[in-house]
């Protein structure tokens, strides 16, 4: 994107489709379907996802930052509904993903040598433990990279004391089993954004996934949702109700003028 077309979006960002002092020009308003509810709640899926390994490509509802910018304004004398309609969204959305995980979960059982409850047991103890220092490494380059020095220090000396646990926890975990079978790579799906994690990955690897675009992407979506899932059923009432007294507005206004012809 050039600084010409990077300025416009930010006009368009800040002052919405009448920046030019007229907004004629726009066809779409931010009201109409063919506008992505969930892009002006700054939560779709095809935005937040885009250049990631699981890139949903264009969204196939409009994504335009003037008409959020105008929907954000509007909001301010007039409730829309609209986080109902990004809800819905983003369930479907995560329902289909969760599905995809659970399949990756059941071709990874089918495929991979079964352990016993014990040596399974110590190796999901030692992939715990690679997630939490991968998640506090990549917390701890961030908050480093955003100058907050004592916190990230403090941090690392977390890492620290989760490597040596890591380290006792493999030792378990390699000793409960014949060395052929140590070697080949025990994997499992993230909860999360479903990328596979191995037993064997580094904390390099570990860092950058989960301080990625595609996890924290991931998890965006999901805590969008939970937010919105507190107060759908709310809301969906309110909605419903509020469209029943305009319909009841708007057949009173032609009972009036019946009577008045």
């Amino acid at each position: 994107m050039s600084a010409h077309d990077q300025m416009r979006a930010m006009l368009d960002q800040l002052m919405g489709t009448s920046r030019n002092g007229d907004d004629t020009t726009y066809r779409l308003k931010f009201t109409d379907p063919k506008v992505c509810k969930s892009f002006l709640l700054t939560c779709c899926p095809h935005e937040i996802l885009s250049s990631t390994r699981m890139d949903l490509g264009e969204c196939p509802k409009v994504h335009d930052l003037a008409l959020r910018a105008d929907y954000e304004q509007a909001t301010k004398t007039k409730d829309y509904y609209y986080d109902i309609d990004a809800m819905e969204h983003l369930q479907s959305f995560i329902t289909d993903c969760d599905r995809r995980t659970e399949s990756a979960k059941k071709r990874l059982a089918e495929t991979q040598e079964e352990l016993s409850a014990e040596v399974a047991a110590k190796a999901n103890k030692v992939h715990d433990l690679a997630e939490q220092i991968g998640k506090k490494l990549a917390r701890a380059e961030s908050l480093g990279a955003d100058g907050m020095v004592e916190e990230s220090m403090k941090l690392m000396e977390e890492v620290e004391d989760l490597r040596k646990r890591k380290a006792s926890a493999e030792q378990e975990y390699r000793n409960s089993m014949p060395a052929s079978s140590y070697q080949q790579q025990k994997l499992r799906v993230c909860e999360v954004c479903s990328a596979y994690l191995g037993i064997h990955d580094n904390d390099r690897r570990l860092a950058d996934h989960f301080g990625g675009k595609l996890h924290l992407g991931f998890i965006k979506i999901r805590e969008k949702l939970d937010e919105l899932k507190k107060t759908v059923e709310s809301r969906r009432e309110k909605r419903r109700e509020e469209r029943e007294l305009e319909r009841n507005a708007r057949f009173g206004e032609i009972a009036d003028y019946d009577v008045t012809r």
